[in-house]
C-alpha cells in the first residue's frame, strides 16, 4: 500500500490517493482534481474509488466529478441525502479495492453521519494499516462539532469523544493516521499539533480526546475552545449535497477600463492581489486588497469577509489571478471576472487613484494624537490574550457590517502579521475613512514601546 498526499495548505487540508500499484482510492478530494489526476499517472495506477468522510464544510469536493470521469464508484455515506447516484456505504461495511481491504467505520461528531476508512494491505496477514479520518481524529485533536447547528454542538462533542475511542480501536498502535483536517483548517478545534505524520498509538498516548478519561470534561473544554469560523462554510455543505459541477479555472479575458470603472462606481467588488503595501501607496478608489501568495490567508478570508455571490472582479498579474481562480473554486466561488495586469492605474488610467499612509509601531508611537484610535481585527480570543491599551476589537470578518460604529476619527488598524489589517485598511479606505496600515507583527509591538495588556 502506498499512501500519496495531496495538501491544500490554503484551506488547512489533505487529500490521499492510496494504491496497490495497480488500482487506487481516492479520499476526500479537492475540487480542483487535476491535482490528483496527475497523483494517479505519476504513480501510475486507475482511479476505481472515491470515498467521502463527510459533506464537507470548508471546501466544495471534487469527489462526484472525479469519480464519473474515472468510472469509478463514489463512496459516501447511505445516510446522507444527496442529490446524485452514489455507492451508499454504511458502518462495517468492507470495500475491495484491487488487494486493498477497506473497512467503513461511523465516527459521528464532526457531522452526524460522518465516517472514516481503515485500509489494509491483503498481501499477507499482519500487512500495514492506515486509518482515514477526516475530521474526526485529528492531529492533537478531533474535528469541530459546531458545524451542524447550535442545539446539536454538545450532542456531536459527545459523539465525537466516543467516535475516536472506537476509532482507536479499529486498527493497530502501529496504523498510521491520516486525517483530512487539522492543519490549518478552521475545521479542527482545540490543541491541534503541527507535526506532519502520526499513528494510532502515538494519539493515544499524546491527544487530549484521547487522554481525557472524563467525558464531560473534555466535551465541556471543547466546547469552550469553539471559536468563530468563515461565513462561507455556511454555503460547503449544501453544494456538496447537491453535487457540485467541475471547477471552471481558465483565466477570462480582462475586462476594459470602462466596465472595471463602471463596476468600482456602482460599489462591486474589485479584489488587488498585489502586496499590501503596494496596494496602500496606489490602488483604484473602491478596490479592496486582499494580497496573494502572503501566507495563506487568501482564501479563507475572502470567503469569510466578502459577502456571499456576489459579482467578483480580480485585479493583477496573470500568474496570481490563474491561482487564485483555482483557490475560490475550492469554496465555490466560480468564475470571477479578472482585469489582468501589473498595475491598476496602467489598466485604468483614467480611474480615481487612492492611497493611505501605513508603518509600524514606531510610527504608531511617534504620530498618534490623542484622538486617534487604535483598531485591533485580531479574533476575539487573540485580543483577550493579550491587546494594545484603549484599542477597540472588531474582527476583520464582521468590520464591514460594523463599520458605522467606529469613532469619526483616524483608525490604525492592526492585527497579528500585517494580512487581516489590510484586508481591514483597505475596507475602511472604501468607505471614506481616516486610515493607516500598520504593518507589523503584534508579537513586535511591546519592543517598540507599545503599552499592552493584560
Amino acid at each position: 500500500m502506498d499512501v500519496v498526499v495531496i495538501e491544500t495548505p490554503q484551506l488547512g487540508d489533505r487529500s490521499y490517493l492510496v494504491h496497490d500499484g495497480s488500482v487506487a482510492l481516492v479520499i476526500d478530494p479537492q475540487r480542483d482534481i487535476d491535482r490528483m489526476e496527475a497523483a494517479a499517472r505519476d504513480a501510475g495506477v486507475r482511479i476505481t474509488h472515491v470515498a467521502e468522510t463527510h459533506l464537507h464544510n470548508d471546501y466544495v469536493t471534487g469527489g462526484l466529478v472525479l469519480a464519473e470521469k474515472h468510472s469509478a464508484d463514489y463512496l459516501v455515506n447511505g445516510a446522507d441525502e444527496v442529490s446524485f447516484a452514489r455507492v451508499p456505504v454504511t458502518d462495517g461495511q468492507v470495500v475491495h479495492v484491487g488487494r486493498l481491504t477497506v473497512t467503513v467505520v461511523a465516527t459521528p461528531g464532526h457531522t452526524h453521519t460522518h465516517l472514516s476508512y481503515v485500509v489494509r494491505d491483503d498481501r499477507h496477514d499482519g500487512g500495514p494499516e492506515a486509518v482515514f479520518s477526516g475530521g474526526s481524529l485529528l492531529y492533537g485533536s478531533v474535528g469541530r462539532t459546531d458545524l451542524v447547528s447550535p442545539q446539536d454542538t454538545a450532542r456531536l462533542a459527545h459523539e465525537q469523544y466516543s467516535s475516536v475511542r472506537r476509532l482507536v480501536e479499529s486498527a493497530p498502535p502501529d496504523a498510521a493516521l491520516y486525517p483530512t483536517h487539522g492543519f490549518g483548517s478552521f475545521c479542527s478545534i482545540g490543541p491541534a499539533s503541527h507535526q506532519e505524520s502520526s499513528t494510532i498509538g502515538e494519539q493515544a498516548e499524546s491527544n487530549h480526546a484521547l487522554t481525557d478519561a472524563n467525558e464531560d470534561h473534555f466535551v465541556s473544554q471543547l466546547l469552550e475552545n469553539i471559536t468563530a469560523y468563515p461565513a462561507y462554510y455556511a454555503h460547503m455543505s449544501p453544494l456538496n449535497a447537491a453535487g457540485p459541477d467541475a471547477a471552471k479555472l481558465e483565466v477570462p479575458d480582462s475586462v476594459d477600463p470602462e466596465e472595471l470603472g463602471r463596476r468600482l462606481k456602482a460599489g462591486e467588488w474589485v479584489v488587488d492581489l498585489r502586496h499590501r503595501v503596494a496596494f496602500a501607496d496606489g490602488h483604484l478608489q473602491g478596490s479592496v486588497s486582499f494580497e496573494y501568495g502572503k501566507g495563506d490567508n487568501f482564501t479563507s478570508y475572502l470567503g469569510w469577509v466578502i459577502p456571499w455571490n456576489q459579482p467578483l472582479t480580480l485585479l493583477g498579474p496573470v500568474v496570481e489571478v490563474e491561482k487564485a481562480i483555482r483557490d475560490l473554486a475550492r469554496i465555490g466561488i466560480d468564475s470571477p471576472d479578472a482585469a489582468v495586469g501589473p498595475q491598476p492605474g496602467a489598466l485604468a488610467p483614467q480611474l480615481p487613484q487612492a492611497s493611505y499612509p501605513h508603518g509600524d509601531w514606531a510610527a504608531l508611537l511617534k504620530d498618534r494624537v490623542p484622538e486617534d484610535v487604535v483598531l485591533d481585527v485580531r479574533r476575539p480570543e487573540e485580543y483577550k490574550a493579550s491587546h494594545v491599551v484603549g484599542a477597540l476589537n472588531v474582527p476583520v470578518y464582521e468590520l464591514l457590517g460594523r463599520i458605522t460604529e467606529l469613532p469619526d476619527a483616524r483608525i490604525w488598524v492592526h492585527c497579528a502579521t500585517g494580512y487581516r489589517a489590510s484586508v481591514a485598511a483597505s475596507l475602511l479606505d472604501r468607505a471614506g475613512r481616516d486610515v493607516v496600515l500598520i504593518n507589523a507583527r503584534f508579537r513586535d509591538a511591546i519592543g517598540a514601546g507599545t503599552e499592552t495588556m493584560p
